[in-house]
């Protein structure tokens, strides 16, 4: 079988991760790729064997704006850093891929160059789309091209020109015979050219045996572009969503019908459709952000490492770290972190269980699909190999224990990999005990008192996942009550900034002796439709700027203090403003 079809995966995000500065500089090579060699340790300790990495080569800010296939992004050090960073990984028994950003260039691109210099005259006029050179773009060039997005920023290559297709086939030849990677993960897969993908693959197939390429694929039926002649596998975004809203609406049909539907599209075989399962990543907010209880930490994941499809942890989330995206910006999604201050946590030792358990449990990798048992608030279903290994997964987002009964398959017992209980069949069903917002993997034992058959070393890893199980629930309990008081004393603040602004507007309109009733402070007066910010006090502009806040995510402290201690009236309408 080909290492992908049971890796384990985790996304690293290098420019954030290392703290790279957010412009290229363009000067020396500062080496941060070596600082990656702690976090390989730490990912082989969570059962991790493959690392999606990128992007990596030299570009102008966030990194997908490619301006050199061949060249290490300088902010993250040399060839030869990366050259060891692989090695290293490869050492520890880690595949690698990174980031192949075909679909577009950034402007300081070599060709693009050439192009805005020698317009007409220029031999790469045809190496990008829909060049126009009686238009223009938002840099004034005098030329209009097309893009990705409606960035101008991100210049869209024309794959159809057999130059720029042998020229991105060829770095991809480089890249394997001068770093030894193991793989691609396309970005924009959704938006190249299908001729192109025929090609990349025809070159996967010669360069390296199982050689993976995986697609960023946002909509779309994924058999599409999976399949024997372009892509192994695409990112899994239905089920994706459905992760995370299936618990915050306590609706496991949406997340059984996602997984029955891309089920359905690979012709009812585990093999008809790899898919790349996550539940965050560098463009959307992380999975602890998302969750309104945070409990469901446990039963989200426990999901995600054992429904058909390739598991993968966008790096920091093992430790249940915040981060939301802005507007402006994604770089809460993309922070540098240091190993050091996550010592010891429990999300993470969650983590560890759950890739020892898929290790253990090829029917995880590769048995089918079969649902058992499904309300809103209860989910079970079994993975089974023919005459092999089976498992039987089941999960409860309610707040208190359930218990579902499901076909045995069978068997005369299972074992809880996480918890460790027993459950015996009986009259060809078994009962499946759960803890409130809990996932369990259950494994066929010999109906034992004990823990079936297992040996010695799968007694202490089970031990190990009940440990882990308990700790993460005692975490995700004390930061769910960390949270309730935090909304508490804010609700507290926005009241009292409430009541000053509405005692600010009866002592002014007093003052004033106009006698005009006291306007309501509602949503519409504070997105100044009732009355302009110009004439709007400073503490009535104040509750305006939090009420747009609010309306975008959470309010921390430090935006209610940033607002409180802003006193400038023509700062804060400006501020007011911003939001529109």
């Amino acid at each position: 079988m080909p290492w992908y079809d049971e890796a384990v995966f985790y996304h690293i995000y290098p420019l954030g991760l290392l703290g790279a500065p957010r412009q290229n500089p363009y000067g020396e090579p500062q080496h941060r790729l070596p600082g990656l060699v702690p976090w390989l340790d730490h990912l082989r300790g969570l059962g991790v064997t493959a690392l999606y990495i990128g992007p990596l080569f030299q570009s102008v800010g966030h990194g997908y704006e490619t301006c050199d296939y061949r060249l290490v992004d300088t902010r993250l050090g040399t060839n030869d850093d990366l050259r060891d960073l692989v090695a290293a990984a490869h050492d520890r028994g880690i595949r690698v891929v990174l980031d192949g950003v075909f679909n577009h260039v950034g402007r300081d691109f070599f060709a693009f160059c050439d192009l805005l210099e020698h317009r007409e005259a220029s031999p790469y006029r045809d190496w990008f789309c829909n060049v126009d050179f009686g238009g223009d773009n938002s840099y004034g060039d005098g030329l209009s091209y097309g893009t990705w997005g409606g960035y101008d920023l991100l210049v869209k290559l024309n794959q159809r020109n057999p130059a720029v297709r042998d020229y991105l086939l060829d770095a991809v030849r480089m890249w394997v015979a001068e770093f030894d990677i193991d793989g691609i993960r396309l970005d924009a897969a959704d938006v190249l050219d299908f001729d192109f993908m025929h090609a990349l693959r025809a070159v996967a197939n010669a360069v390296k045996p199982d050689f993976w390429l995986m697609g960023e694929v946002i909509h779309g039926e994924y058999s599409r572009w999976v399949n024997g002649d372009t892509l192994h596998a695409v990112t899994n975004y239905s089920l994706h969503k459905a992760l995370y809203s299936g618990h915050n609406d306590h609706n496991y049909f949406e997340i059984a019908h996602t997984v029955k539907r891309n089920y359905d599209m690979g012709g009812d075989r585990v093999d008809g459709l790899r898919l790349y399962n996550f539940v965050d990543n560098h463009d959307v907010d992380r999975i602890w952000t998302k969750l309104d209880d945070k409990r469901h930490f446990e039963p989200v994941h426990v999901l995600m490492y054992t429904l058909p499809g390739t598991p993968s942890v966008y790096y920091g989330s093992e430790f249940a770290i915040e981060g939301k995206r802005t507007p402006y910006a994604d770089d809460m999604l993309r922070p540098a972190l240091d190993l050091a201050d996550f010592r010891d946590s429990p999300s993470a030792a969650l983590i560890t269980a759950l890739g020892a358990i898929r290790r253990e449990t090829p029917a995880l990798s590769y048995g089918e699909y079969r649902e058992l048992a499904l309300t809103n608030r209860q989910y079970a279903f079994a993975r089974t190999l023919e005459g092999g290994d089976s498992a039987i997964v089941s999960v409860n987002n309610d707040d208190n224990p359930a218990t579902v009964t499901v076909d045995a398959l069978g068997r005369p017992a299972y074992t809880g990999a996480l918890a460790g209980r027993t459950a015996r069949a009986h009259d060809g069903v078994v009962d499946l005990p759960m803890e409130a917002c809990s996932g369990e993997v259950w494994r066929p034992a010999d109906g034992s008192d004990g823990e079936g058959t297992a040996d010695g070393g799968a007694a202490a890893a089970a031990e190990a996942a009940r440990e882990a199980q308990r700790r993460m629930r005692e975490e995700a309990e004390r930061r769910r009550a960390e949270e309730e008081a935090r909304a508490a004393e804010a609700r507290a603040a926005e009241q009292e900034l409430l009541d000053r602004a509405r005692e600010a507007v009866v002592a002014r309109e007093a003052d004033e002796g106009e006698g005009r009733e006291t306007p309501e402070l509602s949503m519409d007066f504070l997105l100044g439709r009732e009355r302009p910010f110009e004439d709007m006090t400073v503490q009535e502009l104040q509750l305006s700027v939090l009420a747009q806040m609010a309306m975008r995510g959470p309010v921390t402290e430090q935006m209610r203090r940033d607002v409180a201690e802003n006193t400038y009236h023509d700062s804060l309408v400006n501020w007011a403003k911003s939001f529109n």
